[in-house]
């Protein structure tokens, strides 16, 4: 991203959140607007891909705290809306991609046009830079989740203008070295006291160069955006809002640097009846309580395979948990972990004559005692 385009674009307002937002703000913005301008749900709505493509700039520099500085620092040089050299049209230009290190094309570059002006050297250094990353969301099904996916990502991120090249220049014109920094970029002002003070040039916005005839598709910016599809495999056993990271899926890097990454966030739709804690499956079976009392023999549901037999010993208690080994989520080991299941002891509500009947003979046979009296012993006032 160029300082013009940073001069001229308020992420803040894209994305509708106050400068001191913070990184959790950011995020929480950017994904509502996400979801209501993603390409998939508005197939057609030319709109509204516009508007994610702007969204999904917007939130690669925020939500990045070396990038969101750098951003405040040339918004606050530049000034709010930009500086607009003469000439220039609309925005500033990033021409980083027509100063290489020495390479040589086969349509030779712009080096030989520029090099003999300065004794043959080049213009300016621009430092092979990595990629940005880029982050964006999946949602899957509790099963899903456990077995892993193979899913299709789309995304949007930020190019060289297709239709020049990434120049900012109109197709058939050429930008031209800054006269006032003589494409350095950088100008530098004598102050008071002997200080001098350097920052980045005025008239051709830290780039070297300046544009009579912009692109009119980039509006001399010479960026834009791409959308792609990747296939992407979350592994199995993820969990919910876990971060996958991929790397070298994210944006090409500038002047031979690296590619950045792709974070991929998940997102797990819960299950109706079974749950998640770390590695284990957990799930609630509901038991009567003659099975409590005299111990019994239960079939419980498991995840991606037939039902299991649990033994219940005589006289559980309610909210006793046992472990089914290997039936649970996957680990990196390769091991699964276990199914949890806690058990509900169920209090009927109405009963009939022959099961009150056998619960007054109960109650009789247990001689009255009450299991409350060592609660009220040790709980009553001491003489």
């Amino acid at each position: 991203m160029s300082p013009a385009d940073w001069a001229t674009k308020d992420f803040y307002q894209v994305l509708g959140v106050p400068k001191d937002a913070s990184v959790d703000e950011i995020k929480k913005a950017y994904r509502k607007l996400a979801r209501d301008n993603h390409p998939d749900s508005k197939r057609g709505d030319s709109t509204a891909e516009e508007r994610f493509k702007s969204i999904s700039e917007a939130y690669s520099v925020l939500s990045h705290a070396d990038k969101r500085k750098e951003y405040d620092e040339q918004r606050a040089v530049f000034g709010a809306g930009g500086y607009r050299p003469r000439g220039s049209g609309q925005g500033g230009y990033d021409f980083s991609d027509l100063f290489g290190r020495g390479r040589e094309s086969a349509d030779g570059g712009l080096n030989d046009l520029f090099g003999g002006m300065f004794g043959g050297g080049r213009v300016r250094t621009t430092r092979p830079r990595r990629g940005q990353d880029v982050e964006t969301e999946t949602t899957l099904t509790f099963e899903q989740a456990l077995e892993g996916r193979t899913v299709a990502l789309r995304l949007s991120s930020d190019a060289p203008c297709s239709s020049c090249s990434g120049t900012g220049a109109r197709a058939g014109t050429v930008p031209h070295v800054c006269p006032t920094c003589a494409g350095s970029g950088m100008r530098t002002t004598n102050q008071a006291g002997g200080f001098a003070m350097t920052e980045p040039c005025r008239d051709c916005l830290g780039r070297g160069l300046v544009v009579d005839d912009p692109c009119p598709v980039c509006r001399g910016s010479g960026r834009g955006v791409s959308t792609r599809t990747i296939n992407a495999r979350v592994p199995a056993g993820v969990r919910d809002g876990q971060r996958i990271r991929l790397r070298g899926k994210g944006v090409a890097g500038e002047q031979g640097g690296p590619t950045g990454d792709l974070y991929v966030v998940v997102r797990v739709s819960p299950h109706p009846v079974f749950g998640r804690k770390a590695d284990n499956v957990t799930l609630t079976v509901p038991i009567r309580f003659d099975e409590a009392a005299l111990g019994a023999e239960i079939s419980v549901p498991t995840l991606g395979a037939g039902p299991v037999t649990l033994k219940i010993p005589a006289g559980t208690p309610n909210g006793r948990t046992f472990r089914v080994k290997g039936r649970g989520a996957p680990r990196r080991d390769g091991v699964n972990g276990d199914l949890l299941v806690t058990v509900e002891v169920q209090t009927p509500t109405e009963l009939d004559d022959a099961s009150r009947a056998a619960v007054e003979a109960l109650r009789a046979a247990s001689g009255g005692d009450d299991p409350r009296a060592e609660l009220l012993r040790q709980g009553a006032p001491h003489a």
